[in-house]
């Protein structure tokens, strides 16, 4: 189950709440803005496939724990181009090239996703993507960061330079630690098949924030 599905469902895309480390949670008023009991609303979700549980708060909000966040990542692709959301140019500069800099930091995030890409072709990494593999907690941090994509495309203050910032920290986290592609004589697995790709959305998602703050996203840095 992904955010584009529960939005479709929902008539709104679901809110991700929380780390994603112990589950993948959305959560959603659709009910209260619908003018539905919620606890109906819940039992339709509950049959859905690939949704794990649905709890009712107090206040009338749903919450929804998907029980394969990787998924998610099949519905991110390449965004269609849009005038920048603001005028007056980028809000950083990819130089210096330090930590210290969020402009450098985003951009070397989007720059090292594309590289993931080329990279697994040289060396193989090939096969079909297997979305419950993305289980780790750098895999879950960077997939609870993703489900924040369709909220922000909908909300009037979508905020995509921070929310850039984060994303490409929390890339650069699971691209040290938890590798994409095979080293030394380690041969290619279906969890390496599986992290491309979920690299492959963060260059896309990278790539879509920073068009909207009129930055072009670099290929190298």
């Amino acid at each position: 189950m992904t955010p584009g599905r529960l939005g479709g469902i929902l008539g709104m895309p679901p809110t991700p709440q929380g780390t994603w480390a112990a589950e993948a949670l959305y959560v959603s008023p659709a009910a209260l803005r619908r003018g539905e009991p919620p606890g109906e609303l819940a039992g339709r979700l509950r049959a859905l496939p690939g949704v794990a549980e649905v709890r009712v708060r107090a206040n009338g909000f749903l919450e929804i724990v998907v029980a394969v966040p990787g998924e998610l990542v099949e519905e991110i692709g390449p965004a269609p181009v849009r005038p920048p959301e603001a005028e007056g140019g980028p809000p950083w500069s990819f130089t210096p090239g330090t930590w210290d800099n969020p402009g450098f930091v985003v951009g070397y995030a989007h720059a090292r996703a594309v590289a993931v890409q080329r990279w697994a072709r040289e060396l193989g990494v090939a096969g079909r993507f297997r979305p419950e593999l993305l289980d780790g907690e750098r895999d879950r941090a960077v997939l609870r960061l993703l489900a924040e994509a369709p909220g922000r495309r909908a909300g009037r203050d979508p905020g995509w330079a921070s929310y850039a910032e984060q994303l490409a920290l929390a890339y650069h986290d699971a691209f040290e630690r938890a590798p994409a592609l095979p080293s030394g004589g380690e041969e290619p697995s279906p969890l390496h098949v599986a992290r491309v790709r979920l690299a492959r959305a963060v260059r896309d998602v990278l790539a879509e924030a920073m068009a909207a703050v009129g930055a072009v996203a670099p290929d190298r840095l």
